[in-house]
């Protein structure tokens, strides 16, 4: 790269710092014809205040003065600007020095006596460097920007407050819960995150909490050495750790037994977990998101969920707004399933129908953004020609009219009590039909099972 294609010489800020008055008086004067803008102090104490009170573009300082050293110059201008380029010059050169030096962040270490013409190669490919450093940046934070989570498809307001949300939050390493319905999109947010991380190039794993037994979330989760237990014939690692440097997807975390919430726990402190018949920690470098439908507060408050691991995982907290306050979204999300669907089964359809549109717009949508995704399936599997039409679409969204399963509350209800209702809604409307019921909800039919042995829905089936 030429000069002409960096930053032109007269912006180029430099810090000289040099205590001997001719080496300083010299260097300034080498800078200044160079083109530099070059501010020099014979003191360690006035460079800390200067880089106190600006960002230089790079910072030559000699390693031994009075009272603070070059080190300590070095060590100051990294913490606060770490894409600020730092040249040591000594005297004093030994390897240990430079070693030190190079440890810290130095760009280049320079000995005296210097021949000019090194200054000058070695100051231009320092700003060079810096230019290139500060370029990648700015392309990356203006991709971030423009980058908008594809996956994630809505134009209200609400969701466009979910999207605004997404962008703050998912540049930092803060730990992030996701509340909302059943259904609303929590994976698809949780990966959203991580795609706009620092972590995207590294491993998402996505974990529901409500789908395994103790022993196999112990199994699952933190993986085993060998002769562990019975069957256990060979290590195996688990999902924590094949997320190193990564991020870990924790959905359903409301469901999560107690004694897994303790070693959960420890891994989010301790950065370190022990495999199953383990004794020697291993370290990891996680970013947790976890998600629930639940009131996670109520469920502290009740004993059911440790206080301790809330806030552990509660740094940032996203609510996702259930379909039926985002009806405008309804058309856009409905042909995008559309669009999938008609990819994946192979079908020739061109639209969705009017009246079918306005149907699927009148409803409540009580299992959110899956059930629609459900309903677009089934239609496109359905419908034998280039328009779904109404008859295509399930008989209890047809029959609006006369049936509706978002009811009239004395109250505002809370997410417990409307996953209530709407579980014994779907299994009335599949006579009891578990597997099926699971099926329209989104959710294996184990999942089912949990969820009705909690809420003592047993012996209404």
């Amino acid at each position: 790269m030429n000069d002409s294609k960096i930053k032109s010489r007269q912006q180029w800020q430099l810090l000289l710092v040099e205590d001997e008055n001719l080496a300083r008086k010299n260097l300034e004067h080498i800078l200044k014809k160079e083109g530099y803008i070059c501010i020099s102090t014979d003191k360690g104490t006035r460079a800390l205040e200067l880089l106190q009170s600006r960002e230089f573009d790079l910072v030559l300082t000699d390693l031994k003065l009075k009272t603070v050293d070059g080190m300590q110059i070095l060590q100051k201008s990294k913490s606060l600007y770490p894409q600020t380029e730092v040249i040591m010059i000594t005297g004093y050169a030994t390897v240990d020095s430079a070693v030190a030096a190079m440890r810290e962040g130095a760009y280049f270490y320079l000995s005296k006596p210097y021949q000019l013409e090194e200054v000058r190669t070695v100051v231009r490919e320092a700003l060079i460097k810096r230019e290139l450093t500060l370029e990648n940046r700015r392309l990356k934070e203006g991709l971030n920007r423009s980058r908008s989570p594809a996956a994630i498809v809505g134009k209200s307001r609400l969701m466009e407050e979910v999207l605004k949300r997404l962008r703050q939050v998912a540049p930092t390493e803060s730990n992030v819960l996701i509340l909302g319905e059943s259904g609303t999109g929590k994976e698809l947010v949780a990966r959203a995150i991580h795609s706009l991380s620092p972590r995207a190039a590294n491993q998402f794993v996505a974990f529901n909490c409500g789908s395994f037994s103790e022993e196999l979330m112990a199994n699952e989760l933190f993986g085993h050495e060998k002769s562990a237990y019975t069957g256990a014939t060979s290590q195996k690692k688990g999902l924590l750790e094949t997320a190193d440097q990564g991020t870990v997807f924790l959905d359903e975390i409301g469901d999560m037994p107690q004694s897994m919430q303790i070693k959960l726990l420890r891994v989010i402190q301790e950065k370190e977990l022990l495999r199953v018949g383990g004794v020697t920690p291993l370290p990891v470098d996680l970013r947790f998101i976890a998600a629930t439908h639940r009131d996670l507060k109520k469920e502290v408050d009740a004993g059911r969920f440790r206080q301790d691991l809330y806030y552990r995982l509660n740094v940032i907290s996203v609510s996702l707004p259930p379909l039926v306050e985002r009806a405008g979204d309804i058309p856009l999300l409905a042909n995008h399933f559309l669009a999938r669907k008609i990819d994946e089964l192979q079908k020739d359809i061109r639209e969705i129908d009017p009246q079918a549109m306005e149907l699927l717009g009148a409803y409540s949508w009580p299992g959110n953004v899956r059930e629609l995704e459900n309903v677009i399936e089934r239609a496109v599997a359905l419908a034998n020609r280039e328009i779904i039409k109404p008859e295509f679409l399930p008989e209890h969204i047809r029959n609006l009219s006369i049936e509706t399963y978002r009811r009239h509350f004395s109250k505002l209800p809370t997410l417990e009590e409307q996953e209530i209702e709407y579980i014994r809604w779907i299994l009335k409307k599949c006579e009891g039909n578990k597997t099926k019921a699971a099926q329209i909800m989104g959710i294996d039919r184990v999942s089912l099972w949990r969820k009705m042995k909690r809420y003592g829905l047993e012996e209404d089936s």
